[in-house]
């Protein structure tokens, strides 16, 4: 008997795993038909939103059916194909592959986890048989990083919730068909609870509907519309996502497993910038020898590779440990180290393939180009790369203090997330760490930690058989990086802005 149902799992598993494949091969094909067309409109001369041939071509498949369970039409799969649907659209488009994780990771997921499932059963179909969108809306105008002192509040009616303050820059504004809004409770005697609350929009119900008082003019991702948004709903009772603990553990979860799944984005860009960049190269000829020959090609096109292969070890990881089934709110070190290095290394790539093209590939109609800007937004939104390095940084000295362990090295081969990954840096790491360093040691701290952490997924990545010479090389030059930020942290500048510096700088006296 447990023979006959392992046979039929293996089967049934089989089956799903062929019909995902030939899902995404056939979207990989549409969403290249189309992306190769829009590239050529001048984003500056048409509306912005996501275009007409995107909601009529390419969502009209279904792409963000993987993750919703089979019994609201869905197909019921897993993370590993939530990551890969994000990382092929990742290829074509920045601003897509964004839009899919506005609404899997901040819309979809939550509800799905959270919501009950009369909600989930008015809602959810509406995702695999229509072309419904949803988005979150956490970020105010005083409070961006500082989301835990929002203003918007509830207050509590016969029947429902009555919903009032601002948000700002949430993607789809204005155009998301739901929106999970964040609120604080509000007392009688005006103050507001600590806790945060979650709540499913419907923009369609005339009592639900958010006024968009202004679009912004975002200077990349222009399929995706930004705004500020006047919130003063009222939301029935059944719309509130009900936690498994506090308000305060769903918005950690939810924030972390989208920091999970930044590498699987980033994959899908990197991946486009390093083909584009290789095959420019390999056509290109300067000084009667190609571009391949040249010492620093070779350099820029192995970085590329490498954070190539660093996207990838990291997705490995996610795969295994980002599922709905794990909670995720404590997991803030891997999500920091995760959003912070993917998101620098798009820039990064960006940045090296319009180096290599040069100035063909400084227009808008260009992948580089626009990659440059549509990159960019990624180091800044769900925390910025600066507070959340610094962030990396004191979660280390916590667990230092905790393990009652001042040294650098002696932690670090000890830490389940970098134990084998100092064996060969324990020259630039085995001193004692002084707990009282500038915010600016922090940061540099941090970025050193997240590339050592990222050696440990390349160790792992390999043992699972991943061709080892893409893995030397990412190793090599993460090495290299984390010498020159060690060589920084050791040697800050503590230098300070001078506010009155007209006096006596001008150089004409």
């Amino acid at each position: 008997m447990d023979l006959n149902h392992e046979l039929t799992q293996n089967n049934e598993e089989m089956n799903s795993s062929t019909a995902f494949s030939a899902f995404l091969d056939n979207l990989k094909l549409k969403m290249h038909q189309v992306f190769d067309k829009l590239n050529d409109v001048d984003p500056f001369t048409t509306r912005r939103g996501v275009p007409d041939a995107v909601l009529t071509e390419v969502m009209t498949l279904h792409p963000l059916s993987v993750m919703i369970p089979k019994e609201f039409g869905g197909m019921g799969l897993g993370m590993t194909e939530n990551l890969a649907v994000l990382s092929a659209a990742g290829y074509e488009s920045a601003a897509f592959t964004l839009t899919l994780g506005i609404n899997s990771a901040l819309f979809l997921q939550p509800l799905i986890k959270f919501g009950n499932s009369e909600l989930k059963n008015n809602i959810l179909p509406g995702f695999t048989n229509d072309v419904k969108m949803g988005g979150l809306m956490i970020t105010e105008p005083d409070f961006g990083s500082d989301a835990l002192n929002m203003q918007t509040y509830f207050t509590m009616q016969h029947d429902s919730y009555q919903l009032k303050g601002t948000k700002h820059w949430a993607g789809l504004t204005g155009f998301a068909n739901y929106w999970l809004l964040t609120a604080r409770e509000k007392h009688e005697a005006g103050h507001l609870m600590r806790d945060i609350s979650f709540f499913v929009c419907d923009v369609s119900k005339p009592e639900q509907q958010i006024v968009v008082e202004e679009k912004f003019d975002n200077l990349g991702l222009h399929h995706i519309p930004y705004g500020r948004n006047r919130i003063d709903v009222q939301i029935p009772k059944l719309q509130r996502l009900t936690p498994t603990s506090t308000g305060i553990n769903i918005l950690l979860d939810t924030l972390h497993r989208s920091r999970f799944q930044f590498p699987s984005m980033a994959l899908g860009f990197i991946q486009r910038m390093m083909d584009e960049a290789i095959q420019h190269c390999k056509q290109r000829t300067v000084g009667g020898k190609s571009l391949l020959q040249y010492d620093q090609v070779q350099y820029r096109l192995a970085k590329l590779q490498s954070s190539y292969t660093i996207c990838s070890a990291m997705c490995a990881y996610s795969s295994v440990h980002a599922g709905l089934e794990r909670d995720l709110a404590l997991c803030g070190f891997e999500a920091n180290v995760f959003k912070t290095l993917v998101t620098d290394m798009m820039q990064d790539a960006a940045q090296s393939l319009v180096q290599l093209v040069g100035a063909k590939a400084f227009r808008f109609s260009h992948i580089g180009g626009r990659g440059i800007a549509d990159s960019r937004p990624f180091q800044i939104f769900e925390g910025s790369n600066d507070m959340l390095y610094s962030q990396i940084s004191e979660a280390v000295m916590k667990l230092m203090k905790q393990a009652k362990l001042s040294n650098l090295f002696d932690f670090f081969k000890v830490y389940k997330f970098t134990k084998d990954a100092v064996t060969d840096l324990k020259a630039m790491l085995n001193f004692d760490l002084n707990m009282q360093i500038s915010q600016r040691n922090m940061v540099e701290l941090g970025k050193a930690i997240s590339r050592i952490v990222s050696i440990q997924m390349l160790i792992e990545l390999g043992e699972k058989g991943f061709r080892l010479d893409l893995i030397s090389n990412a190793i090599s030059i993460l090495s290299v990086e984390i010498s020159g930020l060690m060589g920084e942290f050791n040697n800050s500048d503590q230098s300070q802005v001078i506010e009155d510096y007209q006096v006596n700088s001008s150089w004409i006296r």
